[in-house]
């Protein structure tokens, strides 16, 4: 049996204000306090997994042990079925760091350009067939942790629409929508996103009856 969630704190372990906004609203309805490791001071930790769970669990463990809270962490990222998955869990990295009025961030236009090269190279016939996933990753200072996993068909669009949402979300169009991620209402796009069909899998295990 997975362990249950019985805290009204909960640290999300992300430096992304746009990730914490999510993740948030998910677990609002269960009146749970979120704070998030960028608000709390807590290092990153070196993402060294291979897939998409590794990294999640890293982050989480890491968040969890210095704060002593439970910690969410997700790992998510973009594959394109014509890139051989890619970039996949090297998602973030191809958004190089940049430094802007003293702050690191990363330049997600030029991620998404990259991925838009590739698949010109591939001629205008190319397959823009693509996928978002989802792991997300409970863990405890005690050690114990729970992982939930999430996905969401799409293709990729260009140029870049909408100005909501983060990262390649003005590029991936979900199926049955005509509009991006970055276009669609953040109520809308909770509905349908990897992040809620992870979401609804760890809501049913830790919240349901």
């Amino acid at each position: 049996m997975a362990r249950k969630f019985d805290s009204k704190r909960l640290v999300i372990a992300t430096h992304n204000a746009g990730k914490l906004r999510e993740i948030s609203a998910l677990l609002a309805p269960f009146g749970i306090e979120c704070l998030s490791a960028g608000q709390l001071g807590l290092p990153e930790p070196e993402e060294t997994g291979t897939t998409f769970a590794e990294n999640a669990l890293i982050k989480a463990h890491a968040a969890a042990k210095a704060s002593q809270l439970p910690a969410l962490a997700d790992d998510s990222g973009l594959s394109v079925t014509a890139l051989g998955g890619r970039p996949g869990v090297y998602t973030a990295d191809w958004a190089e760091r940049q430094w802007f009025e003293g702050d690191p961030g990363r330049d997600w236009y030029m991620a998404m350009g990259k991925v838009e090269g590739l698949l010109c190279e591939q001629g205008d016939d190319v397959d823009r067939s693509c996928w978002f996933s989802c792991t997300l990753a409970i863990a405890w200072p005690e050690g114990d942790e729970v992982v939930y996993e999430g996905r969401v068909n799409g293709t990729f669009s260009w140029p870049p629409r909408g100005t909501m949402g983060f990262g390649y979300d003005p590029v991936f169009v979900p199926e049955g929508r005509d509009m991006t991620f970055a276009q669609l209402d953040p109520e809308e796009k909770h509905k349908i996103s990897h992040r809620a069909d992870a979401f609804a899998k760890l809501v049913a295990e830790q919240f349901g009856s």
